[in-house]
């Protein structure tokens, strides 16, 4: 026995126990994660593939190898034993869907009004032209592109967004007439901000980058629809990834000021980054305070503030300096431009629940002041807050005039962004002011008194909005149509309103919007408490009929005071 004990550590011979080589193997919801990435590609392909097929066979050839990238995806995402295997599926997934989304932008590029907008501001900039307060309605005639009709009986025909969009779109005008290079810029955006998130996020959580942002065909969309707030998204992601660790230490360091400079260049592309910008200033501010005191936070906020700042003025300085009253109506447009209510939130109610209101306007102050309250809790709260800085902001649109779910759907990869690399933990030693007095046994009560008592003005405004009573009393008293199409329209119009009214009319069937009628006759203001007779003929001379059973609504829209009302029109049987 002994002889056996001496063989066995003999010189050359090793004595520890043998080391695994095996692959260590992925965690369950890795795998799962990849799949549902790997299978949120399947949304919308097997449109683009039909498209395809008819008109570009080669381009359904690729979206063919595509399925079968997928299904081969779906494979190994479960049968894979390490975890770089699963790593390499992830990349792979990521690549599939990059090149569905080049397919879907060959085949489907037409645009929207804001990729027309974007390519044709980057042609006047070229052209050594003003880009900013001057109307370009050529644009959409007869082209199918949507106008956005405003409360005064007009339409915005005009670039109301940052320049940065038009000048990464003037390098690509040679591509073709249209929206089609404003397309091919916000569309190369999201495939860059895409891959960025990619790599950005930790190993495991990348296939949530590629599902968030090409997987559902929700912001891939956008991009083929030429919306400069797709370029902001790109530029944002960089900026939210790990954001409660800018500035530790008490230093930007190179990173940092990478992320300042592409906070000011998100500034730069669209409003949207505005909104967010002070929830991340703040939720820093708190971060830092909470690690270094207040002076040593307050200087690292405004370093950062001073590069973003300055990124922002650099790509704004020609247009500063060319035409400054122009270009600041410019930028403030989207919200000065009074466009009709439009959208998914609050205003559905006085939209399709109720005869309209005589006080829209309040719909934007609560807008605002819900952004402030909001603001004002997450400083309050920020421990708890914290991770929902890049969700936040986005609530008060759902009170605005214009609560599009664009204005939601867009900023989504910023949420998961923020989830992966923003959790509770970073905000765990963040500053809060008042602590003492929102702590103790009375805590709870305090945190929802104060809550209440910030939200309170934006509640109260948002139903001010919501239970106005329409300012004019309609009474259709003629309709001159045929079995298709109405051509004249004549109604008994009340203003019952302390204010003389400018109406401007239309009619609307869904959530859709015609343009405007031409009043034929009738007074361009109607006085207070007076009643008139208005008859109406559609801009095109005919107004096309829906089928029998569709509701259809005559809207009024007053711009001062902002107001609408509106009644369902019954048709006479011919």
């Amino acid at each position: 026995m002994l002889l056996a004990d001496t063989q066995l550590s003999a010189p050359g011979r090793p004595t520890e126990p043998a080391v695994s080589t095996a692959p260590q193997p992925p965690t369950q919801w890795h795998r799962v994660l990849t799949l549902l990435a790997d299978v949120s590609l399947f949304i919308g392909t097997r449109e683009v593939w039909t498209q395809a097929a008819t008109h570009r066979p080669a381009v359904a050839a690729v979206i063919s190898v595509c399925y079968a990238s997928i299904l081969g995806c779906g494979v190994l995402a479960l049968v894979v034993r390490g975890r770089r295997a699963l790593a390499r599926v992830d990349l792979c997934v990521l690549v599939t869907g990059l090149t569905l989304a080049l397919c879907t932008f060959v085949l489907f590029h037409r645009g929207s009004d804001e990729s027309v907008l974007t390519a044709q501001a980057a042609r006047e900039l070229v052209a050594g032209h003003g880009v900013y307060g001057h109307p370009w309605p050529w644009l959409f005639g007869g082209n199918g592109i949507a106008l956005t009709p405003t409360v005064t009986g007009g339409y915005d025909y005009t670039y109301g967004y940052p320049p940065l969009a038009p000048l990464l779109t003037a390098p690509l005008l040679w591509l073709g007439h249209g929206g089609l290079p404003a397309i091919a810029m916000s569309t190369g955006a999201l495939l860059v901000g895409t891959v960025v998130l990619w790599w950005l996020l930790p190993a495991p959580w990348r296939s949530a980058a590629t599902m968030a942002c090409l997987g559902f065909s929700m912001i891939s969309m956008y991009g083929r629809l030429g919306y400069p707030a797709i370029l902001a998204l790109a530029l944002l992601v960089p900026v939210v990834v790990r954001w409660p660790r800018i500035g530790r230490g008490g230093r930007l360091g190179p990173a940092g000021v990478a992320q300042a400079a592409c906070l000011g260049a998100a500034c730069a592309a669209q409003q949207l980054p505005w909104f967010l910008a002070p929830f991340l200033l703040a939720g820093i501010y708190a971060v830092r305070r909470g690690e270094l005191g207040a002076r040593a936070a307050g200087l690292v906020v405004l370093r950062l503030a001073g590069v973003a700042a300055t990124a922002w003025l650099l790509i704004n300085t020609y247009f500063v300096v060319s035409q400054p009253v122009a270009w600041l109506k410019g930028i403030a447009l989207p919200l000065l431009q009074g466009a009709v209510l439009h959208g998914q939130g609050l205003v559905g109610v006085s939209l399709y629940l109720t005869n309209g209101s005589d006080r829209l306007d309040w719909y934007g102050y609560a807008s605002l002041l819900l952004l402030a309250g909001l603001l004002v809790l997450f400083v309050l709260f920020v421990r708890r807050l914290g991770p929902a800085a890049t969700v936040l902001p986005w609530l008060a649109f759902w009170l605005a005039t214009r609560s599009q779910d664009g204005y939601y759907l867009m900023m989504t990869p910023l949420w998961l962004a923020a989830a992966v690399t923003a959790p509770a933990t970073e905000f765990a030693g963040a500053w809060q002011p008042f602590t003492r007095r929102l702590a103790g046994p009375y805590r709870r009560a305090a945190r929802i008194a104060a809550a209440v008592l910030l939200l309170s003005p934006a509640v109260a405004s948002a139903a001010l909005a919501a239970t106005g009573s329409p300012p004019l009393r309609m009474e259709v008293t003629s309709v001159r149509h045929d079995v298709r199409t109405l051509s004249r329209l004549t109604l008994r119009v009340t203003n019952t309103d302390g204010d003389a009214l400018t109406p401007h009319f239309t009619l609307t069937r869904g959530q859709g919007m015609y343009p405007y009628f031409a009043v034929v006759r009738g007074p361009a203001t109607l006085p207070a408490h007076a009643t008139a007779t208005y008859e109406l003929r559609p801009p095109e001379g005919r107004y096309a009929l829906p089928k029998p059973g569709q509701r259809i609504r005559l809207r009024v829209f007053t711009s001062s005071p902002q107001t609408l009302s509106s009644a369902d029109v019954t048709l006479p049987t011919v």
